[in-house]
């Protein structure tokens, strides 16, 4: 016989198989010898009482021995002599649209202007060493996009959309461990994900699909207005019917080069604002009500939200345990954006904290049309650089100055490796941004109790949450209203917002791009 059910136990419990049984003999008023043993479906932490608790939801073998699930084995064809359709860009949306064309039989050709997550290492250590920042490989470009060096997150609200145990299924068979199945918050780890990114490239390869770093869309050649191949900044004329255009939300060179050849594309509303950096201690104090967190617990978390003057102001990719790391795509500014390793034991946790923006904003200050969100994100990163100092020293403050309009006369110590520079926020962010920040600090310092601290640091500035622009697509089979053979995909094209919606959004435009070949 077998049972689904609901146990709420102590850290130290959840890690003990023994404690496990007992729990779920109780649960079924049964024996724990009668249990031939159980499956984990999902873990959760329930920290809303003084205790903090693990909820796990068990599939129980009662009279019978354990079940284990069925091996995940997905079907990967050799595609060396099939049609092939060209995927721009090498992060999730289109690693997984890879994945999905072999599947269906087809052969993928994957062009990535960075460079292979090896290779990428070396410009991530000038960016964070000596201030360098390679237009071409950095923390956003490069083999596995901005998901390799943004901590692996792996939760998603997209569950319409696709299979997302697929997707983590996936990302278990490259490489992950096991807890990302039924991890309520399933996290990989910036340490592990390179690693799982080549497993992944590689059985494209293996398979005769095709993957060319150092490759740059330059242009789109177009018969009218149908797609029949692309250009590369290394020389290359690649002949397609069918191009998956995926190139993350950071690509400003594809927006405009799809602006200039009159191809549609929208300014986008977003969110912006600053990265705040508290000591993890403090953070698990307060979401764990304890002094010293239990040693079975992770370090704490939060996810805040509110509405300041009418607008959306909430916490975004929240690090515990994490690093601020340097994310600008173009020299002269300043972008910041966060990750923890697998075990998540830094001693900061960070979290962006951004404001909703929109047309009437960008307006406001002269931007008009298509790239009006692009030019009001970059501006705000421009003055972010002027601000702090040069070599991507960042603007930073800390958090009750800002909110008191103080300049800080120092500041705590911050995980980003670049350094920081004391400085107002009201001179990077533009002045509808900082007043809900001001505001929303308070707010929050009301809902969670210890958060509104000057131990706590803001950095600036996280302007990269999502894309500046939309690339617009029918409904129904996800192509470009305008031209034929083109599948603008994920984030970039402004359908994703994380590594799992991107993926899947990767895998739905390969449905759709090879069923019109």
């Amino acid at each position: 016989m077998i049972k689904t059910i609901t146990i709420s136990v102590l850290p130290a419990e959840a890690a003990s198989d023994k404690d496990i049984l007992k729990h779920a003999a109780l649960e079924l008023n049964t024996g724990a010898k009668k249990i031939g043993g159980y499956v984990i479906q999902k873990r959760s932490i329930d920290a809303r009482s003084r205790q903090a608790r693990v909820v796990l939801q068990l599939q129980v073998f009662v009279d019978e021995p354990v079940k284990e699930a069925p091996v995940f084995d997905p079907e990967f064809k050799n595609v060396s002599n099939a049609p092939h359709i060209l995927i721009v860009g090498s992060g999730p949306a289109g690693l997984f649209a890879a994945l999905k064309l072999i599947n269906l039989g087809i052969r993928p050709i994957i062009i990535e202007r960075g460079k292979d997550v090896r290779s990428r290492r070396r410009d991530l250590a000038a960016i964070n060493k000596e201030g360098i920042v390679n237009p071409e490989s950095n923390y956003c470009f490069g083999e596995g996009g901005a998901g390799t060096y943004s901590d692996g997150k792996l939760y998603t609200r997209s569950t319409k959309r696709g299979n997302v145990q697929r997707i983590l299924q996936l990302f278990h068979y490259f490489g992950a461990d096991e807890e990302i199945l039924f991890d309520a918050q399933p996290h990989i780890g910036t340490n592990k994900l390179p690693n799982i990114i080549s497993a992944l490239r590689q059985q494209i390869i293996d398979c005769g699909g095709e993957v060319l770093f150092e490759n740059k869309l330059t242009d789109i050649v177009l018969e009218g207005n149908t797609i029949k191949g692309i250009k590369t900044s290394a020389g290359l004329t690649i002949a397609c019917n069918a191009v998956i255009l995926a190139t993350g939300h950071s690509a400003r060179d594809i927006f405009t080069l799809l602006h200039h050849k009159n191809i549609l594309i929208e300014s986008k509303p977003f969110a912006l604002g600053v990265r705040i950096e508290h000591p993890q201690q403090l953070i698990d104090e307060v979401q764990y009500h304890c002094a010293v967190r239990d040693e079975y617990l992770p370090p704490a978390s939060y996810s805040l939200v509110s509405q300041e003057n009418g607008r959306g102001v909430f916490s975004f990719c929240m690090c515990p345990g994490g690093i601020i790391a340097p994310a600008a795509t173009a020299p002269r500014e300043i972008v910041v954006n966060g990750w923890s390793p697998s075990k998540r034991n830094n001693p900061f946790a960070n979290s962006g904290t951004v404001v909703s923006v929109d047309e009437k904003d960008f307006a406001a200050y002269g931007f008009k049309g298509p790239l009006a969100a692009l030019e009001y994100q970059q501006m705000v990163e421009q003055k972010a650089f002027a601000v702090g100092g040069g070599n991507l020293v960042a603007p930073a403050q800390r958090l009750v100055d800002f909110a008191e309009a103080k300049i800080s006369s120092s500041l705590p110590a911050c995980s980003y490796i670049p350094g920081i520079n004391s400085a107002s926020m009201q001179e990077v962010l533009p002045a509808e941004v900082a007043m809900a920040l001001k505001h929303a600090m308070r707010t929050f310092g009301k809902k969670m109790k210890g958060y509104y601290t000057n131990e706590a640091v803001l950095v600036a500035t996280e302007s990269r949450t999502s894309s500046p622009v939309r690339v617009p697509r029918d409904k129904e089979t996800l192509q470009h209203p305008q031209i034929k053979g083109l599948y603008p995909c994920g984030e970039g094209a402004g359908y994703a917002g994380g590594i799992i919606s991107a993926a899947i959004d990767g895998e739905r435009c390969a449905e759709m791009a090879a069923m019109d070949l």
